[in-house]
């Protein structure tokens, strides 16, 4: 079965959190991510037009979190040293930037939960 990407309304990817209240400061706060939905124990982010990263309380969910275990999102962004130096006066501790051999720059930051955030532009020419 093929599902038509026209077909699929937006793309949202939940994290469970035992840190709920800390996990929340952090992407609301710190990141800035406009805030689409909550209900107090879960709370949906906007990364665009179609995405979507949502939080939710592990105690108020069927779910438990994974501790960060087995999952990096990929940000991509304009302005990788703007990014990299806000996060760091934030005192979020980003790795240095580094250059993919497939023509990009990076780094990497983890949240409360210990989920790693790779931050990424391309490198152009």
């Amino acid at each position: 079965m093929n599902i038509p990407e026209e077909s699929i309304g937006s793309v949202n990817t939940i994290l469970y959190c035992a840190s709920f209240e800390e996990t929340l400061a952090f992407y609301r706060d710190i990141l800035g991510l406009p805030i689409t939905f909550s209900t107090g124990w879960f709370v949906e982010f906007s990364l665009g037009d179609r995405t979507r990263l949502s939080i939710a309380d592990e105690t108020r969910a069927s779910i438990k979190s994974c501790s960060g275990k087995g999952i990096t999102i990929s940000l991509e962004v304009e302005d990788i040293e703007g990014v990299h130096k806000k996060l760091e006066i934030s005192g979020c501790d980003p790795t240095e930037i580094k250059k993919h051999p497939w023509s990009a720059r990076f780094f990497f930051i983890h949240d409360p939960e210990g989920h790693r955030l790779e931050f990424w532009t391309r490198i152009s020419g």
